[in-house]
């Protein structure tokens, strides 16, 4: 089945069904639209949405759009209308209209980075781990690929592409629950934490840690994971035997000889892009 654009029309507001969406509007983006509209008297992108078998309309794109759309009392609004159209395909349109248009906060772009990797190798099965060849074609379909947008991405926060990939990781790990209590902590979630829930392997720890940031027990994600072990009587987390694994590698590696690590890449090579591009935090 291949989308198809029917129309670009005014549809009514109150006629969008919303539901179902990633994350919910941000309240300064909605007013910076409204203050636009108010400045230049129109809207300049039209919104998309997808007309369903039953003939109702659901959003795929333009969140921010259409709410600011609501508060200044508009009964219609511009749209795209789209017709065949995948829920994964109406997925992906709302997490790239969000990535490449919105200042994601962290905890978004976890979310994001993730639910398009689980998309993506969804709709390309082969670009899964274990399969010969997937790194070269990651990015290879479009221009948004999760390979792509973590370059992007590590750029835009000035990480490495190792911090990325655990950003998918945490936004992996974290379920409904989880995002549910961080986004009302005190303090804004940041990367470090995002990086430091992404270790944690047990549910159970990870909820401990969840809370505890989500009441401002806790002022990051380590702290409360120290907090947590010298209560249980440990002086410190058990080290995530991951995280052991990549100590010794990185102490070998600085102590292999130059020629050692070109045969050693040389060697690999397919296999390290092949676990990168999986985004895989191991």
């Amino acid at each position: 089945m291949t989308p198809r654009l029917m129309t670009i029309d005014r549809v009514k507001v109150e006629e969008i069904d919303t539901k179902g969406r990633l994350r919910p509007v941000s309240e300064a983006g909605v007013a910076a639209l409204m203050a636009s509209i108010d400045e230049t008297g129109v809207m300049k992108d039209a919104i998309h949405v997808r007309q369903k078998k039953n003939g109702t309309l659901a959003l795929i794109a333009g969140g921010h759009r259409l709410e600011a759309a609501k508060r200044l009392g508009w009964a219609e609004i511009e749209a795209k209308v789209w017709t065949d159209v995948t829920d994964d395909w109406s997925r992906l349109m709302e997490i790239d209209d969000n990535i490449a248009g919105a200042e994601l906060n962290p905890l978004d772009t976890a979310l994001f980075l993730a639910e398009r990797k689980r998309v993506y190798e969804k709709l390309h099965p082969e670009a899964k781990r274990g399969v010969a060849g997937a790194a070269a074609r990651w990015d290879a379909t479009d221009t948004m690929s999760v390979a792509s947008f973590a370059d992007a991405t590590a750029e835009k926060f000035g990480l490495s592409q190792r911090h990325i990939f655990r950003l998918i990781a945490a936004g992996t790990r974290l379920d409904a629950r989880d995002v549910a209590l961080l986004r009302k902590a005190p303090r804004p979630i940041t990367l470090k934490d995002l990086a430091e829930i992404a270790k944690i392997s047990q549910p159970t720890d990870r909820y401990e840690v969840v809370e505890a940031l989500a009441e401002g027990r806790a002022k990051s994600a380590a702290e409360a994971r120290r907090a947590i072990a010298a209560s249980e009587g440990s002086a410190a987390p058990v080290e995530d035997p991951v995280e052991a694994g990549l100590k010794a590698l990185k102490t070998a590696w600085s102590r292999a000889p130059k020629e050692a690590r070109r045969r050693f890449c040389r060697d690999h090579g397919d296999e390290i892009s092949a676990l990168l591009f999986e985004g895989s935090p191991e």
